[in-house]
């Protein structure tokens, strides 16, 4: 009896759950901003353009801090909204706009990097998460960091 119970309960739900019916999907319903050939013009966007993306600060003492600032500007339509900037590594450390940057709006990201307990050629690199299509810029910092006795 319970055999034939789970049996039909079985028979049930494979015939409901294969229901292969020919619905189509509402163009409507999914609001891309990019297609695969070019931009869809009708929804707003930001766009976030930086003046550079690699800084090289040369040669460095073992142990100093240095800074510097990337520029960048809203050449989008929509407010841009910077959500996370992550590096490579713990001996940098970022400063960013937490509000909106309105379109055509210039601001900055001042980035600082710490040579303690670094050697050689360093590079490293800045991942900058905004609103944006793409959603990820990578900036790039590079030095070459001498220890003070080989200075």
């Amino acid at each position: 009896m319970k055999f034939r119970l789970i049996a039909l309960l079985m028979w049930i739900l494979i015939g409901f759950g294969c229901n292969n019916s020919d619905q189509k999907v509402d163009g409507e319903l999914v609001r891309n901003p990019k297609t695969a050939s070019a931009k869809d013009k009708s929804t707003p966007m930001p766009a976030i353009s930086f003046d550079r993306i690699e800084h090289d600060f040369g040669k460095l003492i073992q142990g100093e801090k240095v800074s510097y600032i990337f520029k960048f500007k809203n050449t989008g339509n929509a407010p841009l909204l910077i959500s996370k900037v992550s590096a490579s590594c713990g001996c940098t450390a970022s400063k960013y706009p937490k509000e909106p940057v309105a379109p055509g709006e210039e601001a900055k990201l001042e980035v600082t990097f710490d040579s303690s307990g670094q050697r050689g050629i360093q590079n490293k690199t800045i991942t900058v998460l905004t609103n944006t299509q793409p959603q990820s810029t990578t900036l790039r910092l590079k030095a070459q960091v001498a220890t003070p006795d080989s200075y």
